[in-house]
């Protein structure tokens, strides 16, 4: 009797340990992947002059017109956009920080980006309040 009670112990605790590493899997995803719990992050946003601007990835992946990846983590060399090339992973402001040249600085990236395609599809909001959580 007693072996079948240290038993079942062993096997909970190793059942917890994989549950415990697959929630730190998931965590660490989330937490590399620009998508922070429904908002828009970007390191360069450290001092925000306005709210933070909620998103919700899985719906804009389902959203008309958007048939990759690349629709929106598009990637450009040389000033030439790369056809079916992504910019996953990387953050916007990687690009877009004052670089000079033809690259468009970040907000300015943002707010063409996101409106545009709102506007393009008649649907999300497209003024600063509309985007913007008050602070």
């Amino acid at each position: 009797m007693r072996h079948e009670g240290v038993y079942m112990l062993k096997k909970s605790l190793a059942f917890l340990s994989v549950l415990g590493i697959l929630g730190l899997i998931v965590f660490s995803l989330n937490a590399f992947s620009g998508i922070d719990e429904g908002t828009v992050t970007d390191p360069a946003f450290e001092r925000k002059t306005r709210g933070t601007v909620a998103f919700d990835h899985d719906m804009h992946m389902e959203a008309p017109g958007v048939t990759d990846c690349a629709t929106c983590h598009h990637y450009y060399e040389d000033g030439v956009l790369i056809e079916f090339e992504s910019s996953e992973g990387l953050s916007c402001s990687e690009c877009h920080m004052g670089k000079g040249g033809d690259i468009m600085p970040l907000i300015e990236a943002y707010h063409q980006q996101c409106r545009s395609c709102h506007i393009e599809q008649q649907a999300g909001p497209v003024t600063c309040a509309g985007c913007h959580e008050k602070p």
